[in-house]
Formats: structure tokens, sequence, C-alpha cells
């Protein structure tokens, strides 16, 4: 009777996993399809593959441009925001400062704003000081959207780590800067992959602040999909699908060589002890 049980789980789950595969799937085929197989019905599963696709797709200065401001501006923002959630974090933990509790809630209710309610204001501070389109404005964008959440992360994994460390490593002679980075950040690793991975796909999937407030000079490849969805032939359904395929590859090849840190770092956080 278990046997069946757990057979039935697992019929279950790989329904559910095909289910929220299969979009990805159909677009991967799609970017190696003509755009008359890609609009034939009933749909083709069989057929030639191409790569004009993808070389039409490398041959568009745009579509260089967006992939590189989207490794730039991902990469550095979420780096910068790391470092400095660490710290916050290392404070909130460590110190413990006056109503801690208020000041996390407060700190994530930031990401609970709806994008649409903020864009204006963005976007007229950033027009009257002059950041608009520039990789400066755009990168600090994303990095003070990154905190909060890396901050609420990292918090949990310090609560874990004993304050033991940090008073042996004290009494034997070592800095606060030693204690934080060489003694105590090693332990939650898996924390700072966790917050690098989750802050990652939301800069590198975010559309509505790089199209109203980064501009043509700073295009990441969202908004160069959604520019580059039409021509005179209406929906242009192969460029959509083979760049939505190179957009997703970057992700896909990040969480398969970190998964074991992720997992580690989605369960870890939100268990109370020391280690």
């Amino acid at each position: 009777m278990k046997k069946k049980s757990n057979t039935f789980y697992y019929i279950g789950l790989w329904i559910v996993v095909l289910v929220f595969f299969a979009p990805a799937f159909w677009i991967c085929l799609s970017a190696f399809k003509t755009k008359a197989d890609i609009l034939a019905m009933p749909p083709k599963f069989i057929f030639t593959p191409t790569l004009a696709n993808v070389i039409d797709l490398f041959q568009r200065e745009a579509f260089l441009n967006a992939i590189k401001n989207s490794f730039i501006m991902s990469l550095s923002s979420v780096s910068i925001a790391i470092v400095i959630s660490f710290m916050a974090a290392y404070c909130f933990s460590r110190f413990a400062p006056k109503m801690t509790d208020f000041l996390m809630f407060l700190l994530l209710s930031t990401r609970m704003v709806p994008g649409a309610a903020t864009i204006v204001p963005m976007f007229l501070m950033y027009s009257a000081l002059g950041w608009k389109s520039t990789y400066p404005g755009m990168i600090m964008f994303y990095t003070v959207f990154s905190i909060p959440f890396s901050v609420w992360i990292l918090k949990g994994f310090l609560d874990g780590v004993s304050k033991r460390f940090d008073e042996t490593a004290l009494v034997n002679g070592g800095g606060r800067w030693h204690t934080m980075f060489k003694i105590v950040l090693p332990q939650v690793k898996p924390g700072l992959v966790a917050a690098f991975i989750f802050n990652l796909i939301f800069v590198w999937n975010e559309f509505l602040f790089n199209f109203i407030i980064g501009g043509k000079t700073v295009e990441t490849i969202p908004v160069t999909l959604s520019m580059g969805a039409f021509d005179s032939q209406g929906y242009n359904w192969t460029f959509m699908a083979t760049l939505s395929l190179f957009n997703i590859i970057p992700l896909i090849v990040v969480l398969f060589l970190f998964q074991k840190y992720l997992l580690v770092g989605m369960t870890f956080g939100t268990v109370r002890g020391e280690v």
C-alpha cells in the first residue's frame, strides 16, 4: 500500500514538473523553428531544426548590447547589494538595536509597493539628477532594490550562527572586520548564494524601470524583447522565441551550478538555533 502511494506521489510530482516546464520547452523548440512551423496547426513537434534564428539574433546589435547590459547590471548591482546587506544583517543580528523587528518589517515593506506606484517619482528624480539612461544610475537603483530582501534573508542565517564565534575571535585579538568576513561570513555561504540568486533573477528579468528610466543605452534583454516583438509583418515570433531562450539560459546555468547552496539556503535560514 505504501509503495503504491509513493508511486502516485511521484507521478503527481512529474505531472506538476511537466506542466510548469512545458512553456520553457515550447520556447526552446520554437527557437529552432521557422515562422511557418511556429504558427502551424496542429502544433509541430517533429520538424527540421534551423539555426537561422540564432544567426539572425547574433547579427542584431541591439541583442549584443542588451545581453552585455544585463550581465553588467545584474552582477554588479547584486554583488554590491550582497556586501552591504551582509554588513547590515550582521549589525541587526549581533547588536540588536531597538525596534529591530519593526525596522526589519519596514525594510522589507519597501518591496511590497507596486512598481507602478513608484515609477513616476523615480522618473522625475532620475531626470532631475541626470541619472536617467546611465549605468551608475541603474546599478544604484537595482542595488537599493535588492538590499531589503537580502538583509531579511541574511539576518535569519546570522541568527543561527552562535555569537561564541564572534566572542572567541575578538578575545583572541581579531578585529570586528576580521570577525565578520573571516569567521562569520563563511558559515552563512548558503544564505549569500540564495540571496544572490533570488536578486539576480529579479534584476535579470526586470522590465518596467529599465524601460522607463533606463533608455536605449542601458537597455536589457526584457526591454529588447518587447521592442523587437513587432516588425513590418506583425509579430516576430522567431525573434521572440530565440531571445527568450537566450534570456533563460544564463539563469538555468546559475541555478544548476548552485542548486546545492540554494536548497540549503531556502531551508537553513528558517530554522532557529545556533551552529
